[in-house]
């Protein structure tokens, strides 16, 4: 049994609906009884070993920041707080729901997560003031893209881990594209809203709203601020600046909003260990496979093949991001980095791109494939909240998913956007 023979067992059982944990797990088991069952014995210390990483801690961290914002009073505040950030635009809710998902992005580093938490709010109420449900369906799930891009992002631990960069600087490697993906948004949601006329009469000033808001917003901003500089300036880990993060959200929800409560956290517990269970054994068997991938040369055979072709470097660039948005349509985002970036990793250092540059090149555009069919974590997400089809949210997220494909563009062939700020900030 070859290679060839454990990519197509992988994806039948990828196609006929198995999980991709199992799809990972049985493809790898097939290939070992085959061709080495000598080593059958090992397959449980490699799939505690993939899992036993300090990096891989923070996530389920960070998910449980996540819960407990949604729980203390933390989105809705931030809701509260972007609309008056966009006030000067004549910021009506689609502009709120871009922003909104910058700074809630930058908290719970999961976009499944921002779309479920801002969706199930902002999505009733843009329809509430003559927003159609689609469209805003569409801004929800396009604009929570940036929850996996701009810091702290959970798919940029999954990758820190299997390419050996810095979370530190992965973190600041997403900042720059993120702005630039949540700026293009906003300009795209303000045309449209201008041209169908969904924007609101402008509202008096409410200076004691004004004032409470502002307050209240703060204290959520910190929480991004504070997990961004200390990575990035190596006061703190990943891990324990995700530590910090929940008990920061557990103090905010519990004693400043007074909307946490005790009740609730059994529920917020499990949810967090449901979410992080599913991830950890994808990583778990994604280290197997990774690891006779690695035996058998793949990502070697992968570079001498791309490194070989005599199309320039530019050409193969594009072919390696049309791969990346092929896979990330197909596969989740955690399941396509653990299993792709070893294979390209090789073939991006022979084209002379930095670990940092192709992390954000390859989380930018899995991030595509969270809003685009058949997969589309996010669109699926979005089906709960707004009943609508997933066909539907995506028509009308299309022309938001263009904004990330031409931030996927230039972070690809300009590598400033995502190596100068860790560059200048990390030396």
């Amino acid at each position: 049994m070859n290679i060839a023979w454990l990519i197509i067992i992988f994806l039948i059982l990828v196609i006929i609906g198995v999980p991709i944990a199992y799809s990972v797990g049985a493809a790898s088991l097939f290939y070992l009884a085959f061709n080495a069952p000598q080593f059958i014995a090992m397959l449980p210390q490699r799939v505690w070993s993939g899992t036993n990483s300090f990096v891989i801690m923070a996530m389920p961290l960070f998910v449980l920041a996540g819960e407990l914002m949604n729980h203390g009073g933390i989105t809705k505040r931030i809701i509260n707080f972007s609309m008056y950030l966009v006030r000067p635009f004549k910021g009506g809710l689609g502009e709120v729901n871009v922003v909104a998902s910058m700074i809630f992005g930058g908290i719970s580093g999961s976009s499944v997560a921002d779309t479920s938490a801002l969706g199930s709010v902002l999505i009733p109420q843009m329809e509430a003031k003559g927003y159609p449900r689609g469209f805003a369906a569409g801004v929800t799930v396009a604009s929570s893209t940036m929850g996996m891009i701009i810091p702290p992002s959970i798919p940029m631990l999954m990758y820190a881990m299997v390419s050996g960069e810095s979370v530190g600087a992965l973190f600041l490697a997403g900042l720059i594209p993120g702005i630039l993906i949540g700026l293009s948004q906003m300009s795209t949601v303000y045309i449209i809203s201008k041209k169908k006329g969904y924007h609101p009469e402008f509202e008096s000033f409410d200076k004691k709203h004004f004032s409470s808001t502002m307050k209240d917003g703060f204290l959520a901003m910190m929480m991004p601020v504070i997990i961004v500089l200390a990575v990035s300036t190596g006061l703190a880990t990943a891990t324990e600046s995700a530590a910090v993060a929940a008990f920061y959200a557990l103090i905010i929800g519990a004693l400043v909003y007074r909307e946490l409560k005790f009740k609730d956290l059994y529920g917020m517990l499990k949810r967090t260990f449901m979410t992080s269970s599913s991830i950890m054994l994808i990583v778990g068997f994604s280290m197997i496979f990774s690891w006779i991938l690695a035996v058998e040369q793949v990502p070697q055979m992968a570079a001498d093949f791309f490194l070989g072709l005599d199309i320039g470097t530019n050409w193969i660039l594009f072919i390696l991001v049309i791969i990346i948005l092929i896979i990330g349509t197909f596969i989740d985002v955690a399941p396509a980095l653990l299993l792709v970036v070893p294979i390209l990793l090789p073939v991006m250092t022979g084209l002379g791109i930095s670990g940092l540059q192709f992390g954000a090149m390859m989380i930018t555009g899995c991030a595509i494939g969270l809003v685009t069919p058949p997969i589309g974590m996010c669109l699926n997400a979005a089906t709960k909240v707004c009943k609508l089809q997933i066909t539907q949210i995506f028509k009308e997220a299309l022309p938001f998913i263009v904004c990330n494909f031409i931030v996927l563009m230039l972070v690809t062939y300009v590598p400033a956007i995502s190596t100068w700020l860790p560059e200048m900030l990390m030396k």
